[in-house]
């Protein structure tokens, strides 16, 4: 069996095709940008990499074409591969019919933290002996791959994209994995260039609740309108709270500001369960994530201190406030913030952390929905718990980010270029400095650029 994969370097296909060769399918994938860590993890696995789409990628021919919902017609691959008669199909259909079927799915959904949730939930149900499968969008560090078949009865956890599908099926890829357990852990207006509004949104979240039976479990996050919305619209399953509110079944209590040690209180018909967590991670948002996957291991047999016990030894995925490297006491961050929302709660988290030095941070405005505009008006508050903000210009953006530096109370600087913004960075760096580098893609290679610079600037 040979299996090619158009896009196979974003982070939903490449894990896809590490599934298939787990599998011993033969697999190779073309795409327009070809770079780490994805890139790495596919060239270890054995699977060919091409650079760019192009007809001649078909050949030798594929028993079957799987397409990457970046994929549209006009496309050359794409064209080739109709006129061809290749049988195709879309990442989400082939990882239900080929993977899932026989496993308890676990769909982690949610505007913001799916990958961090899944990478969460995948840990404790490992940490318990349980072996599950996973299919994630990044790169989870304690388990060094970002899918894995994993034991075959043992639950398949999936972090649950709204994304539509592929340019032939434009459903949310969640509403294919038929999920037993789903998270939902928070919603708000994304992807504008797909969807027109947030009800748009909540549709297609309430078509994911249609999908869970009866007997699975809906694990929702509290103080969320969107989620209420979806959940007014018709629920069958079996709901778990979880939040800060006084109603949850599962409550958080934060012990320190920087939330890196929380109480976790479980509600029982007899009697409550209380577990402290203390672990690596700060942020509010990720002691909420850590709730969810809790909650989620709890469901699948994982008592609630042996899972507070694992979240200490959880490293957060790749480019997740990853730390890529210090040079002179000065650290480089890297994180794939690129919603307001995610860009504040990231900065906040670091800043609640008590370090005395100063937090700089470096934006990409790169998504779809930032280089449509549509939530540039929040940019600017986003970024107030920074001491200094650089925002790059990609040639892609189709508006100016000058309004946005006008109306940052924070002092912002606006560059066009990348060795500007390296050598800018460079000047105003000292020690204690965090530098929270800040895209969801690969923001041409600056971490590294950036590091190299600094040794030789700042490094003894």
């Amino acid at each position: 069996m040979h299996l090619h994969i158009l896009g196979i370097c974003g982070t939903f296909m490449g894990s896809l095709a590490l599934l298939a060769r787990e599998q011993g399918v033969q697999v190779s994938g073309s795409d327009a940008g070809v770079y780490p860590p994805m890139s790495t993890q596919l060239e270890q696995a054995g699977i060919t990499l091409m650079e760019g789409y192009a007809a001649e990628n078909l050949q030798p021919r594929p028993d079957l074409v799987v397409v990457g919902n970046a994929l549209s017609r006009g496309n050359p691959e794409v064209e080739a591969l109709l006129d061809l008669g290749l049988p195709y199909t879309s990442g989400p259909q082939w990882l239900a019919e080929q993977v899932l079927p026989g496993r308890r799915v676990i769909a982690v959904a949610g505007t913001h933290g799916k990958t961090t949730t899944a990478s969460l939930v995948a840990w404790l149900l490992e940490e318990a002996g349980q072996s599950p499968g996973f299919l994630i969008g990044g790169v989870p560090r304690n388990f060094g791959v970002s899918a894995r078949l994993g034991a075959p009865e043992a639950p398949f956890v999936v972090e649950a994209d709204e994304y539509d599908t592929a340019f032939f099926d434009k459903r949310s890829k969640f509403v294919h994995y038929r999920p037993e357990i789903a998270v939902l852990g928070n919603l708000e207006f994304d992807h504008a260039d797909i969807f027109d509004d947030l009800a748009a949104i909540e549709r297609q979240f309430h078509h994911l609740v249609r999908t869970v039976p009866g007997k699975g479990k809906l694990v929702v996050a509290d103080g969320e309108p969107a989620l209420e919305r979806v959940l007014a619209q018709g629920c069958w399953t079996p709901v778990a709270r979880f939040g800060q509110s006084s109603g949850c079944d599962w409550q958080l209590r934060l012990e320190r500001q920087d939330a890196s040690c929380f109480d976790v209180t479980r509600a029982g018909h007899d009697r409550a369960e209380s577990a402290r967590v203390d672990w690596s991670l700060t942020g509010h948002h990720n002691a909420r994530n850590a709730l969810a996957a809790m909650v989620v291991a709890e469901a699948c047999g994982v008592a609630v201190q042996d899972a507070a016990r694992a979240l200490s030894r959880f490293e957060t995925p790749r480019r997740r406030q990853e730390l890529r490297g210090v040079v002179a006491g000065i650290s480089v961050i890297d994180d794939f913030a690129h919603h307001p929302t995610a860009i504040a709660s990231t900065l906040e988290g670091l800043r609640a952390s008590g370090n005395e030095g100063r937090l700089l941070a470096v934006i990409e405005p790169r998504s779809n929905t930032m280089r449509l505009g549509t939530l540039r008006e929040r940019l600017a508050a986003s970024v107030d718990s920074a001491d200094l903000a650089f925002w790059y210009q990609p040639p892609t953006l189709d508006w100016q980010l000058g309004p946005v530096l006008e109306a940052a109370s924070t002092p912002s600087l606006e560059f066009t270029s990348l060795e500007d913004l390296v050598a800018r960075i460079v000047a105003e760096a000292r020690a204690g400095d965090r530098i929270v580098i800040m895209s969801n893609g690969s923001f041409d290679g600056i971490h590294e650029r950036l590091l190299s610079a600094l040794e030789q600037t700042h490094g003894q």
